[in-house]
């Protein structure tokens, strides 16, 4: 497996914000639901049993937190088989890609005229953890670090990102989410390079239940800058 073909198929396929928003897609339609319920609320944390489930913004909450487990779920293997030049690594970096035009697209439905600019973050992120996947694997501290900086440098364009966008996110809260989100990424390659793969398997989990809790962050703030389409 060509670790560049590999890291190209990532930057550029035809097909990652925390994220960010981060995963708000994988096919999910942003506020999609066929109920007409337009209950004005920002408190999205709702019991099974609380009929407020029933409700665009409900909707949205459980769609973004599904588009950022998503997210998780394609990155993690994907970087695995970096890491090991698999075979897999080509259509399993595809498809993460994939997921990452869907997150533009539904960005771009609620900020519209972002569509551009939030993908070339979005997948520039990936990239940099495919450089330090690449660089781990060569035993490369040299490369590491640079993609840990490169990252860093992310987080702060990100999260200057989502508090333009929407003044209900604090851009140092933002930062702080998204900076948890790539230490945990780094985790998992880490482990995995280490074969402590009972490891690798656990931060995933971790990293998926953090992005989600994330996703309720967000979209509370989305559901409170747009009342009226919630």
């Amino acid at each position: 497996m060509n670790q560049d073909k590999s890291k190209a198929g990532v930057m550029v396929g035809a097909a990652a914000v925390v994220a960010l928003i981060v995963g708000m897609a994988g096919g999910y339609a942003i506020g999609n639901n066929s109920s007409d319920d337009t209950t004005n609320t920002a408190d999205t944390s709702v019991s099974e049993t609380d009929p407020r489930t029933d409700t665009k913004a409900a909707t949205l909450r459980v769609n973004l937190n599904n588009a950022l487990s998503e997210h998780i779920e394609l990155a993690s293997p994907a970087l695995r088989a970096v890491f090991d030049g698999a075979p897999s690594a080509d259509g399993a970096t595809k498809a993460l890609d994939e997921n990452s035009v869907a997150i533009a697209t539904a960005i771009d439905s609620v900020y519209p005229g972002n569509k551009d600019k939030f993908l070339e973050l979005w997948r520039n992120h990936i990239g940099f953890f495919v450089d330090y996947t690449v660089a781990a694997k060569a035993g490369d501290q040299a490369g590491m670090d640079k993609a840990r900086a490169d990252l860093e440098g992310y987080t702060d364009q990100a999260s200057t990102f989502f508090s333009e966008a929407n003044p209900n996110l604090p851009k140092d809260a933002v930062q702080e989410g998204l900076k948890t989100h790539l230490n945990q990424v780094i985790a998992i390659v880490d482990a995995y390079g280490a074969k402590d793969f009972e490891k690798s398997y656990a931060i995933q989990r971790e990293a998926d239940m953090h992005i989600q809790m994330f996703g309720d962050t967000l979209s509370g703030a989305i559901v409170k800058q747009f009342p009226e389409k919630f």
